[in-house]
Protein backbone atom coordinates (compact mmCIF):
# COMPACT_ATOMS: atom_id res chain seq x y z
CA UNK A 1 0.00 0.00 0.00
CA UNK A 2 1.58 3.60 -1.08
CA UNK A 3 1.53 6.30 1.20
CA UNK A 4 -1.22 7.62 -0.88
CA UNK A 5 -3.52 5.31 -0.29
CA UNK A 6 -5.29 3.91 3.31
CA UNK A 7 -7.91 1.72 4.49
CA UNK A 8 -11.13 4.10 4.55
CA UNK A 9 -14.28 2.81 6.84
CA UNK A 10 -17.41 4.61 7.38
CA UNK A 11 -19.94 4.01 10.25
CA UNK A 12 -23.73 4.79 10.54
CA UNK A 13 -25.23 4.60 13.98
CA UNK A 14 -28.63 4.14 14.58
CA UNK A 15 -31.33 2.36 16.98
CA UNK A 16 -32.22 -1.29 16.46
CA UNK A 17 -32.60 -1.87 12.55
CA UNK A 18 -34.94 -4.38 11.09
CA UNK A 19 -33.87 -7.97 12.00
CA UNK A 20 -35.35 -8.99 8.74
CA UNK A 21 -34.13 -6.34 6.32
CA UNK A 22 -30.70 -5.79 7.95
CA UNK A 23 -28.67 -8.16 5.96
CA UNK A 24 -30.20 -6.00 2.58
CA UNK A 25 -29.25 -2.90 4.35
CA UNK A 26 -25.91 -3.67 4.78
CA UNK A 27 -25.39 -5.23 1.67
CA UNK A 28 -26.63 -2.10 -0.30
CA UNK A 29 -24.65 0.46 1.64
CA UNK A 30 -21.77 -1.18 1.77
CA UNK A 31 -21.64 -2.15 -2.36
CA UNK A 32 -23.37 1.99 -2.74
CA UNK A 33 -20.26 3.29 -1.44
CA UNK A 34 -17.83 1.07 -3.26
CA UNK A 35 -19.47 1.87 -6.01
CA UNK A 36 -20.06 5.71 -5.70
CA UNK A 37 -16.28 5.71 -4.70
CA UNK A 38 -14.59 3.45 -7.73
CA UNK A 39 -17.02 5.69 -9.96
CA UNK A 40 -15.41 8.80 -8.73
CA UNK A 41 -11.71 7.75 -9.00
CA UNK A 42 -10.83 7.08 -5.12
CA UNK A 43 -10.03 3.76 -5.22
CA UNK A 44 -7.00 1.43 -6.82
CA UNK A 45 -8.23 -1.22 -9.31
CA UNK A 46 -7.35 -3.70 -6.42
CA UNK A 47 -9.01 -1.86 -3.73
CA UNK A 48 -11.30 -4.30 -1.68
CA UNK A 49 -14.50 -4.03 0.70
CA UNK A 50 -15.73 -5.56 4.14
CA UNK A 51 -19.25 -4.95 5.15
CA UNK A 52 -20.83 -4.75 8.66
CA UNK A 53 -23.89 -4.66 9.98
CA UNK A 54 -25.17 -4.90 13.48
CA UNK A 55 -28.34 -4.21 15.02
CA UNK A 56 -27.34 -0.75 15.05
CA UNK A 57 -25.21 0.16 12.84
CA UNK A 58 -24.30 -0.14 9.09
CA UNK A 59 -20.52 0.47 8.08
CA UNK A 60 -17.63 -0.54 5.44
CA UNK A 61 -14.50 -0.64 5.39
CA UNK A 62 -12.53 -0.18 1.77
CA UNK A 63 -8.67 -0.74 1.35
CA UNK A 64 -6.78 1.46 -0.92
CA UNK A 65 -8.25 4.68 -1.04
CA UNK A 66 -6.67 7.47 -2.44
CA UNK A 67 -7.28 10.94 -0.71
CA UNK A 68 -7.35 13.10 -3.85
CA UNK A 69 -8.84 11.63 -6.93
CA UNK A 70 -6.67 11.40 -9.97
CA UNK A 71 -7.14 14.63 -12.24
CA UNK A 72 -9.33 13.85 -14.96
CA UNK A 73 -9.86 14.96 -18.79
CA UNK A 74 -13.59 16.35 -20.12
CA UNK A 75 -14.37 16.77 -23.17
CA UNK A 76 -17.31 19.31 -23.43
CA UNK A 77 -19.20 20.47 -26.61
CA UNK A 78 -18.84 24.43 -26.55
CA UNK A 79 -21.52 25.75 -29.30
CA UNK A 80 -21.23 24.84 -32.73
CA UNK A 81 -19.00 26.38 -35.47
CA UNK A 82 -20.95 28.33 -37.41
CA UNK A 83 -21.84 30.44 -34.01
CA UNK A 84 -18.36 30.09 -33.03
CA UNK A 85 -16.84 31.65 -36.00
CA UNK A 86 -18.04 35.19 -37.47
CA UNK A 87 -18.06 35.50 -40.92
CA UNK A 88 -14.48 36.26 -41.03
CA UNK A 89 -13.52 32.78 -39.30
CA UNK A 90 -12.67 34.61 -36.47
CA UNK A 91 -14.03 33.73 -32.84
CA UNK A 92 -17.47 35.87 -32.07
CA UNK A 93 -18.62 37.89 -29.30
CA UNK A 94 -20.63 34.46 -27.66
CA UNK A 95 -17.66 32.54 -28.27
CA UNK A 96 -14.91 34.66 -26.31
CA UNK A 97 -18.11 34.82 -23.78
CA UNK A 98 -18.40 31.42 -23.38
CA UNK A 99 -14.70 30.90 -23.05
CA UNK A 100 -14.48 33.57 -20.06
CA UNK A 101 -16.99 32.01 -18.39
CA UNK A 102 -14.93 29.02 -18.07
CA UNK A 103 -12.16 30.92 -17.56
CA UNK A 104 -10.30 30.03 -20.63
CA UNK A 105 -9.76 33.00 -22.66
CA UNK A 106 -6.16 32.11 -23.68
CA UNK A 107 -7.93 29.90 -26.48
CA UNK A 108 -9.96 32.38 -28.72
CA UNK A 109 -7.22 33.18 -30.73
CA UNK A 110 -6.25 29.08 -30.97
CA UNK A 111 -9.99 28.80 -32.75
CA UNK A 112 -8.63 29.10 -36.31
CA UNK A 113 -6.10 26.58 -35.66
CA UNK A 114 -8.37 23.87 -34.10
CA UNK A 115 -8.38 20.38 -35.59
CA UNK A 116 -10.15 16.68 -34.48
CA UNK A 117 -7.74 15.37 -32.24
CA UNK A 118 -5.29 18.15 -31.97
CA UNK A 119 -5.13 21.07 -29.19
CA UNK A 120 -7.36 21.87 -26.32
CA UNK A 121 -9.94 23.15 -28.62
CA UNK A 122 -11.10 20.80 -31.58
CA UNK A 123 -14.04 20.86 -33.97
CA UNK A 124 -15.75 17.74 -34.47
CA UNK A 125 -18.50 16.80 -36.19
CA UNK A 126 -21.53 16.23 -33.89
CA UNK A 127 -24.18 14.32 -35.97
CA UNK A 128 -25.72 16.76 -38.27
CA UNK A 129 -23.33 20.00 -37.86
CA UNK A 130 -19.73 21.08 -37.08
CA UNK A 131 -19.12 21.90 -33.36
CA UNK A 132 -16.35 23.13 -31.16
CA UNK A 133 -15.72 21.29 -28.56
CA UNK A 134 -13.11 21.66 -25.28
CA UNK A 135 -11.06 19.29 -24.15
CA UNK A 136 -9.69 20.29 -20.46
CA UNK A 137 -7.82 18.80 -17.50
CA UNK A 138 -10.15 18.62 -14.21
CA UNK A 139 -8.17 19.21 -10.74
CA UNK A 140 -9.32 15.81 -8.75
CA UNK A 141 -11.73 15.77 -6.09
CA UNK A 142 -10.87 15.39 -2.55
CA UNK A 143 -12.10 12.66 -0.44
CA UNK A 144 -14.30 14.09 2.15
CA UNK A 145 -16.24 16.19 -1.37
CA UNK A 146 -16.44 12.66 -2.71
CA UNK A 147 -17.56 10.09 0.21
CA UNK A 148 -19.88 13.39 1.36
CA UNK A 149 -21.50 12.35 -1.68
CA UNK A 150 -21.58 8.64 -2.14
CA UNK A 151 -23.17 8.86 1.40
CA UNK A 152 -25.48 11.18 0.14
CA UNK A 153 -26.87 8.83 -3.13
CA UNK A 154 -26.25 5.33 -0.99
CA UNK A 155 -28.23 6.37 1.97
CA UNK A 156 -31.35 7.48 -0.82
CA UNK A 157 -30.99 3.94 -2.41
CA UNK A 158 -31.58 1.73 0.50
CA UNK A 159 -33.86 -0.82 0.06
CA UNK A 160 -35.63 -0.26 2.81
CA UNK A 161 -39.60 -0.90 2.88
CA UNK A 162 -40.28 2.24 5.19
CA UNK A 163 -38.53 5.32 6.97
CA UNK A 164 -38.99 7.14 9.89
CA UNK A 165 -38.87 10.78 10.50
CA UNK A 166 -37.16 12.28 12.89
CA UNK A 167 -35.77 15.16 14.37
CA UNK A 168 -31.99 15.60 13.86
CA UNK A 169 -29.31 17.16 16.95
CA UNK A 170 -30.86 20.83 17.60
CA UNK A 171 -34.28 20.72 15.82
CA UNK A 172 -37.65 20.70 16.82
CA UNK A 173 -39.17 19.46 13.26
CA UNK A 174 -38.46 16.01 11.52
CA UNK A 175 -36.10 17.11 9.19
CA UNK A 176 -34.34 13.45 8.65
CA UNK A 177 -35.71 10.47 7.02
CA UNK A 178 -34.26 7.27 7.47
CA UNK A 179 -34.68 3.27 8.33
CA UNK A 180 -34.44 4.23 12.11
CA UNK A 181 -32.80 7.22 13.91
CA UNK A 182 -29.17 7.60 13.44
CA UNK A 183 -27.38 9.54 16.22
CA UNK A 184 -23.54 8.36 14.96
CA UNK A 185 -21.41 8.71 12.03
CA UNK A 186 -17.49 7.49 11.78
CA UNK A 187 -15.30 8.41 8.96
CA UNK A 188 -11.58 7.15 9.42
CA UNK A 189 -9.54 7.43 6.50
CA UNK A 190 -6.04 5.60 7.88
CA UNK A 191 -6.20 7.67 10.99
CA UNK A 192 -7.51 11.06 9.60
CA UNK A 193 -11.29 11.42 10.53
CA UNK A 194 -12.94 12.69 6.96
CA UNK A 195 -15.39 15.79 7.75
CA UNK A 196 -17.89 14.81 6.21
CA UNK A 197 -22.10 15.42 7.08
CA UNK A 198 -24.82 13.04 6.49
CA UNK A 199 -28.57 12.64 8.25
CA UNK A 200 -27.87 15.88 10.19
CA UNK A 201 -24.45 14.31 11.54
CA UNK A 202 -21.02 15.15 11.84
CA UNK A 203 -17.88 12.67 11.51
CA UNK A 204 -15.69 11.28 13.97
CA UNK A 205 -13.89 8.78 15.46
CA UNK A 206 -15.99 7.47 18.43
CA UNK A 207 -18.84 4.60 17.68
CA UNK A 208 -20.54 2.64 20.44
CA UNK A 209 -20.00 -0.53 22.05
CA UNK A 210 -22.52 -3.51 23.27
CA UNK A 211 -25.65 -1.77 25.36
CA UNK A 212 -24.42 -4.28 28.29
CA UNK A 213 -21.58 -5.54 28.17
CA UNK A 214 -19.33 -2.59 27.43
CA UNK A 215 -18.52 1.59 27.99
CA UNK A 216 -20.93 3.24 25.64
CA UNK A 217 -18.15 5.21 23.52
CA UNK A 218 -15.42 3.67 21.89
CA UNK A 219 -12.50 5.33 20.37
CA UNK A 220 -11.67 3.96 17.00
CA UNK A 221 -7.67 5.20 16.21
CA UNK A 222 -7.11 3.86 12.73
CA UNK A 223 -9.44 2.33 9.80
CA UNK A 224 -7.75 -0.49 9.65
CA UNK A 225 -9.04 -1.24 14.28
CA UNK A 226 -12.15 -0.60 13.33
CA UNK A 227 -13.49 -3.97 13.70
CA UNK A 228 -10.51 -5.49 16.18
CA UNK A 229 -11.48 -2.61 18.37
CA UNK A 230 -15.32 -2.95 18.66
CA UNK A 231 -14.66 -6.52 19.29
CA UNK A 232 -12.13 -6.06 22.03
CA UNK A 233 -13.55 -2.85 23.59
CA UNK A 234 -16.92 -3.03 22.76
CA UNK A 235 -17.76 -6.75 22.61
CA UNK A 236 -19.47 -6.24 19.27
CA UNK A 237 -18.65 -8.76 16.70
CA UNK A 238 -19.75 -6.64 13.15
CA UNK A 239 -19.07 -8.56 10.79
CA UNK A 240 -22.74 -10.13 10.17
CA UNK A 241 -21.04 -13.55 8.50
CA UNK A 242 -18.89 -13.75 11.31
CA UNK A 243 -21.06 -13.33 13.78
CA UNK A 244 -23.47 -15.68 11.46
CA UNK A 245 -20.87 -18.00 11.63
CA UNK A 246 -19.88 -18.11 15.59
CA UNK A 247 -23.70 -18.76 16.07
CA UNK A 248 -23.53 -21.51 13.67
CA UNK A 249 -20.95 -23.11 15.51
CA UNK A 250 -22.74 -22.73 18.74
CA UNK A 251 -25.24 -24.03 17.78
CA UNK A 252 -23.98 -27.21 16.53
CA UNK A 253 -22.09 -27.61 19.62
CA UNK A 254 -24.40 -26.97 22.05
CA UNK A 255 -26.84 -29.48 19.80
CA UNK A 256 -24.43 -32.33 20.23
CA UNK A 257 -25.68 -35.81 18.93
CA UNK A 258 -28.72 -34.39 17.86
CA UNK A 259 -30.20 -32.85 14.42
CA UNK A 260 -30.21 -29.60 14.32
CA UNK A 261 -33.15 -27.62 12.78
CA UNK A 262 -31.35 -24.51 11.16
CA UNK A 263 -33.17 -22.70 8.28
CA UNK A 264 -31.34 -20.11 6.48
CA UNK A 265 -33.61 -17.56 7.29
CA UNK A 266 -34.26 -17.80 10.90
CA UNK A 267 -29.98 -17.78 11.37
CA UNK A 268 -30.03 -14.50 9.17
CA UNK A 269 -32.54 -12.77 11.54
CA UNK A 270 -31.40 -14.18 14.76
CA UNK A 271 -27.79 -12.92 13.67
CA UNK A 272 -29.63 -9.31 13.27
CA UNK A 273 -30.69 -9.60 16.48
CA UNK A 274 -27.79 -9.49 18.35
CA UNK A 275 -24.05 -8.06 18.49
CA UNK A 276 -22.41 -10.71 20.85
CA UNK A 277 -23.94 -13.84 20.60
CA UNK A 278 -24.17 -16.58 23.10
CA UNK A 279 -25.68 -19.84 22.64
CA UNK A 280 -27.80 -21.23 25.60
CA UNK A 281 -29.87 -24.62 26.15
CA UNK A 282 -33.39 -24.51 27.92
CA UNK A 283 -35.66 -27.13 28.31
CA UNK A 284 -39.63 -27.80 28.29
CA UNK A 285 -41.96 -30.43 29.58
CA UNK A 286 -42.10 -33.74 27.77
CA UNK A 287 -45.51 -33.88 27.99
CA UNK A 288 -45.67 -30.99 25.14
CA UNK A 289 -44.23 -33.82 22.57
CA UNK A 290 -47.50 -34.91 22.25
CA UNK A 291 -48.78 -31.90 19.98
CA UNK A 292 -47.99 -32.20 16.29
CA UNK A 293 -44.26 -31.84 15.65
CA UNK A 294 -44.82 -29.27 13.32
CA UNK A 295 -46.98 -26.90 15.60
CA UNK A 296 -44.25 -27.34 18.22
CA UNK A 297 -41.59 -26.25 15.45
CA UNK A 298 -43.69 -23.07 14.21
CA UNK A 299 -44.35 -22.05 17.57
CA UNK A 300 -40.24 -22.04 18.29
CA UNK A 301 -38.93 -21.14 15.01
CA UNK A 302 -41.47 -18.06 14.21
CA UNK A 303 -42.82 -17.18 17.88
CA UNK A 304 -39.76 -17.42 20.11
CA UNK A 305 -36.58 -17.52 16.83
CA UNK A 306 -35.27 -20.42 19.08
CA UNK A 307 -33.95 -23.68 17.02
CA UNK A 308 -35.28 -26.97 17.66
CA UNK A 309 -33.39 -30.25 17.79
CA UNK A 310 -33.83 -33.98 16.89
CA UNK A 311 -32.87 -37.28 18.09
CA UNK A 312 -30.99 -39.77 15.66
CA UNK A 313 -34.70 -41.33 14.73
CA UNK A 314 -36.00 -37.67 13.89
CA UNK A 315 -38.14 -37.42 16.75
CA UNK A 316 -38.03 -34.03 18.25
CA UNK A 317 -36.43 -33.74 21.79
CA UNK A 318 -37.82 -31.60 24.37
CA UNK A 319 -35.19 -29.40 24.45
CA UNK A 320 -34.40 -26.02 22.86
CA UNK A 321 -31.60 -23.44 22.08
CA UNK A 322 -31.97 -20.12 22.22
CA UNK A 323 -28.91 -17.13 21.20
CA UNK A 324 -28.63 -14.45 23.55
CA UNK A 325 -26.95 -11.10 23.18
CA UNK A 326 -25.14 -11.44 26.81
CA UNK A 327 -22.50 -13.52 27.65
CA UNK A 328 -22.47 -14.03 31.37
CA UNK A 329 -20.93 -16.72 34.24
CA UNK A 330 -24.66 -17.57 35.37
CA UNK A 331 -27.23 -17.25 32.22
CA UNK A 332 -29.66 -19.42 34.59
CA UNK A 333 -32.27 -16.40 34.48
CA UNK A 334 -32.09 -15.67 31.06
CA UNK A 335 -32.60 -19.71 30.56
CA UNK A 336 -35.17 -19.96 33.08
CA UNK A 337 -37.43 -16.89 31.28
CA UNK A 338 -37.07 -18.23 27.99
CA UNK A 339 -37.98 -21.36 29.20
CA UNK A 340 -41.20 -19.69 31.24
CA UNK A 341 -42.01 -18.14 27.94
CA UNK A 342 -41.92 -20.54 25.58
CA UNK A 343 -44.20 -22.81 28.15
CA UNK A 344 -47.15 -20.92 27.92
CA UNK A 345 -46.54 -20.86 23.89
CA UNK A 346 -47.10 -24.39 23.80
CA UNK A 347 -50.03 -24.61 26.30
CA UNK A 348 -51.99 -21.97 24.24
CA UNK A 349 -50.93 -24.22 21.10
CA UNK A 350 -51.74 -27.61 22.95
CA UNK A 351 -54.61 -25.94 24.07
CA UNK A 352 -56.09 -24.80 20.25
Amino acid sequence: MTPATRTLVVELLTEELPPKALKGLGEAFAAGILADLRERGFLAPDSKATLYATPRRLAVSITQVRAVAPDAEVRRKLMPLSVACGPDGAASAAFRKKLASLGREDLIDSLRDARPGRGPLQITNDGNVEAVFLRDRVPGQALQLGLERALQDTIEGLPSPKVMSYASRGSYHNDVKFVRPAHGLLALHGKDVVAVRALGLSAGRTTAGHRFLARRDVEIDDADAYAPTLEAEGKVLPSFTGRRNRIVAGLQEAAGEGNLLMPAALLDEVTALVEWPKVYTGGFDPAFLEIPRECLILTMQQNQKYFAVTGADGRLQNRFLLVSNLDIRDPEAIIRGNERVLRARLADAKFF
